[in-house]
């Protein structure tokens, strides 16, 4: 049954409309368990109803007729369970429910399993058998399988459909803090048929010339690479020509091209059906030729999209939805008009999470049942307090959300007011803020003047946006113009942190688990060249200015450190004896993984002072990827676990008399920065954006009321309870604006 499963599945997945991916299932599964009936109910939380969505053994005209109340007859005692239920004979159960319309007779066997998705039952999937009978183990497990497999695919379906738009709300993950209403803009990766989304076609004998030019180049390159093969290695080759020259490909494009859909769109929508064809075939060879057909297509795309490149069009009130947005995507749309951000992927703690906030852009992430291919100029609220996304929003939500907008205008206008005064207790006890940066190129960051320096200076972005590493001239240049930008006042500036969530595409780095692997500071210690050429770079950018710190990424050992340092007294011997007049500056270490946290004495006495990056000490400490969707949940600064290690990491630098900061989204977060408080660390540091949210809270508490809430939180078990007991205390003092819409 393996074999049924996969092509079930992948018919499924193919299909653009619900109503078609339904009818497959059902089919299908009736034939592979070899049952007389089997029907697909949908739920209807709202009207508290499962629907009659497909069946195929029971009367057609029943579909979207019947219509079971939640807590009535089997169906709705699967619903109720979450859990199968499978009967030799379910006419004699006390919950069976004899259904007229459907034109069933009495039936016997029945196996009913949920479909399930976040936890949320979706609907369920039935098999009915008229004679009794136990469905085998085999049979169930596979039921079981491929309802498991097809959750994601029918809510996605549900999405599609522009009649079942959610009448409420897609949730996701508050990313980033505001409210925004806008026209969404889908950006999506480039030759990836899959990502395409609808688009009108606007001048559709332009769209078809694209496409045959596209398609004529492709037929080109073709007969070239054919001709470096022998006769009888060129017949993929020569089967690709003649399927770019058919007419079943072209005509079908050209038509739905006619039919309004742009040339990108006409292609993917040709290329699954052509994919169908062979996937439904029973020869295993002929079967695989289907990746052969996406390959072509994936061809056939990256060529439209060289040739038009489009300039997308950013309204004035721009939302840019993707399933996953890069940096250089962000980049492209004008400041003034980007007003939201969404994703299906990524977490609170992504990059582009992290650049939201930093510009101050409302954004939620993780909204994984969003059907991004079909929103392009559509209307959309986002609310960034609680990740949460209204698509084509009514009258009511439109109006809500104005006026809490208005509020939040309001709010921020008091903040105004903090501009210029010192960062500090309502006890005297200051507590510097400083700004991370370096994640867009900018002359003069965002929060420069209320910022007490750069805490943090990212130095990947050189290094993204090239083909090749960036010479010693080229960094020194950067440094130079941060350095300068921000004197006398102090910069930071973290060494190279490539790997993980940030690829170099001319030095790539293939892992099965890259958070676990080779990144930060070990990348840096297996290439001293790479390493050293930035930290010649670093201090011949500070000569007489004297206002530089170096950050060591991802230190997890003692060992690491210490041949660290030896490279950085390496490159300024080098440059003393060449006769440059450079200084050392502090050295510090990035406590990011639970080693260090525990060793962080030992860290401490070697370097001058410590900062904490919660983003990835949190995903280690609690084993949660933090752009994975799936189990973005999980994920909560806030955890007591994450509290106990940031006490740890105090206590461990006190002994030694160092400072230390916190970089990571905590600070800027205004609950963490109490706790923060309480936890004595010495500064924080975060977006431009949330400098003056954090200075309102610091500015709002004593010393001694931030630790008596980090003593309360401590008793707590969860992050949801250290959540509230802060919210309260924020509520109180009012500034429950900080975290969540409205004033």
């Amino acid at each position: 049954m393996l074999e049924s499963l996969r092509r079930i599945v992948q018919e499924v997945n193919r299909a653009l409309v619900l109503d078609d991916a339904l009818r497959i299932i059902v089919t299908r599964v009736r034939e592979a368990v070899g049952a007389d009936v089997c029907s697909v109910y949908l739920t209807d939380t709202q009207n508290r109803e499962h629907v009659l969505m497909a069946t195929e053994g029971l009367r057609p005209e029943a579909v979207n007729r019947v219509r079971i109340p939640l807590n009535r007859g089997l169906v709705g005692w699967v619903a109720e369970k979450a859990d199968l239920v499978s009967l030799s004979d379910a006419s004699t159960h006390s919950r069976y429910l004899f259904v007229t319309e459907t034109g069933e007779e009495r039936f016997c066997g029945f196996l009913g399993v949920p479909i399930v998705q976040s936890r949320r039952v979706l609907g369920v999937l039935v098999l009915r058998q008229r004679e009794p009978r136990c469905f085998a183990d085999d049979e169930v497990t596979f039921v079981i399988t491929l309802a498991a497999q097809l959750a994601g695919a029918i809510e996605l379906g549900r999405m599609h459909q522009q009649d079942t738009l959610p009448s409420r709300y897609l949730a996701g993950r508050a990313a980033s803090p505001g409210v925004a209403c806008g026209t969404v803009v889908v950006v999506y990766p480039p030759a990836n048929l899959e990502a395409v989304p609808d688009k009108p076609a606007q001048d559709i004998p332009a769209e078809i010339t694209a496409l045959r030019e596209a398609l004529a180049e492709v037929i080109c390159e073709i007969e070239h690479i054919g001709g470096r093969f022998s006769q009888e290695d060129r017949a993929l080759f020569d089967a690709w020509r003649l399927m770019l020259e058919s007419d079943t490909l072209v005509d079908g494009a050209i038509q739905r091209i006619e039919a309004g859909n742009w040339a990108q769109g006409a292609l993917r929508d040709t290329i699954a059906e052509h994919t169908d064809v062979f996937d439904q075939m029973e020869d295993p060879y002929l079967r695989e030729r289907a990746s052969d057909v996406r390959d072509l297509g994936r061809w056939i795309l990256s060529r439209l999209q060289k040739h038009s490149a489009p300039v997308l069009d950013y309204p004035a009130q721009t939302v840019l939805v993707g399933d996953d947005i890069s940096v250089m995507q962000l980049s492209e749309v004008p400041r003034q008009s980007l007003v939201g951000i969404v994703t299906t992927g990524g977490s609170v703690s992504s990059h582009i999470a992290i650049l939201a906030r930093g510009m101050g852009v409302p954004a939620a992430m993780g909204v994984s049942e969003l059907a991004v291919s079909r929103l392009n100029g559509m209307e959309i609220i986002v609310d960034g307090y609680r990740g949460r996304v209204y698509i084509d929003p009514s009258s009511t939500i439109r109006e809500e959300y104005a006026r809490l907008a208005a509020d939040e205008q309001e709010f921020a206008a008091g903040l105004d007011a903090l501009r210029g005064l010192p960062s500090e207790t309502t006890d005297g006890y200051g507590v510097p803020l400083y700004l991370n940066t370096g994640l867009v190129s900018e002359q003069r960051p965002a929060g420069s003047d209320e910022a007490a320096g750069v805490g943090l200076y990212r130095t990947e972005l050189p290094f993204l946006v090239r083909d090749r590493f960036p010479s010693e001239e080229t960094q020194q240049a950067n440094y130079r113009c941060i350095l300068q930008t921000f004197s006398p006042r102090t910069v930071t500036i973290r060494t190279l942190d490539i790997g993980g969530d940030k690829p170099l595409s001319y030095f790539p780095v293939e892992e099965s688990n890259p958070f676990l692997g080779w990144r930060g500071i070990r990348i840096a210690l297996d290439h001293p060249q790479i390493f050293m050429t930035q930290v010649r770079a670093l201090l011949m950018a500070a000569a007489g200015l004297d206002n530089l710190q170096i950050l060591l990424p991802m230190i997890t050992t003692v060992d690491e450190l210490d041949e660290a340092l030896k490279l950085i007294q390496r490159s300024y011997e080098e440059l003393i004896e060449e006769g440059h007049p450079v200084i050392l500056p502090p050295v510090g270490v990035m406590i990011e993984v639970p080693a260090a946290v525990y060793q962080a004495a030992a860290l401490a006495r070697r370097v001058s002072f410590l900062s904490v990056g919660t983003n990835d000490l949190t995903q280690y400490l609690l084993a949660v990827d933090r752009n994975n969707p799936h189990v973005a949940a999980l994920y909560d600064e806030l955890h007591p676990a994450v509290l106990n290690a940031l006490m740890l990491t105090v206590a461990g630098a006190r002994q030694h008399g160092r400072e230390v900061s916190v970089c990571g989204e905590m600070a800027g977060d205004p609950l963490g920065a109490v706790l923060l408080l309480g936890i004595g660390v010495h500064s924080l540091s975060m977006s431009a954006a949330s400098l003056l949210r954090v200075k309102g809270v610091i500015r709002s508490f004593s010393r001694a009321r931030a630790r008596e809430l980090l003593t309360d939180a401590l008793q707590c078990e969860n992050a949801a309870a250290v959540r509230r007991l802060v919210t309260d205390a924020l509520e109180q003092l009012g500034l429950g604006g900080l975290v969540r819409p409205g004033r």
